[in-house]
């Protein structure tokens, strides 16, 4: 059977906690009301998971995890791609993530490196900023394609 990503259901919460924990990331924030959580099912089982954080036009991206069984088939880059349409759809123009790992992986989803002082200060109120993850994670951006300006 195929791999579908939909929005989680209170149900799945402890099945990605527990996948969060085997990938060794953070679980802090992970009830929050403005998190956003997908998941990838196949047969039922989580596979994978990626939750956005809505800050007004900015969103934070995190906890992307793909199971150990999953890896290598492009289920990162889907759930990524999929956190990245919801985001569209929401109004959200500039998306950030910490990362301390997979700084190799995000640059093929969008993301550009940035400095942790071009950060919006609404992101750094963010539980992943403030208490998650380490001052030497790597910070990254992607942001919404501009609609070509005409010149008449």
């Amino acid at each position: 059977m195929s791999i579908t990503i939909e929005r989680a259901q209170p149900a799945d919460l402890e099945a990605v906690r527990q996948l969060l924990q085997r990938s060794q990331l953070p679980l802090d924030g992970l009830d929050a009301a403005h998190l956003l959580l997908l998941v990838a099912r196949r047969d039922g089982a989580i596979l994978g998971c990626a939750g956005l954080e809505l800050y007004s036009d900015a969103a934070l991206l995190r906890s992307v995890a793909v199971d150990t069984t999953a890896r290598g088939q492009g289920l990162g880059q889907r759930l990524t791609a999929a956190a990245l349409d919801l985001a569209r759809t929401y109004g959200v123009q500039r998306v950030y993530l910490l990362t301390e790992t997979a700084d190799g992986f995000f640059p093929r989803c969008g993301f550009r490196p940035i400095e942790r002082d071009q950060v919006e200060a609404v992101i750094r109120t963010s539980v992943e900023w403030t208490h998650s993850c380490p001052a030497s994670a790597r910070v990254m951006l992607w942001q919404a394609a501009q609609p070509a300006s005409r010149s008449d």
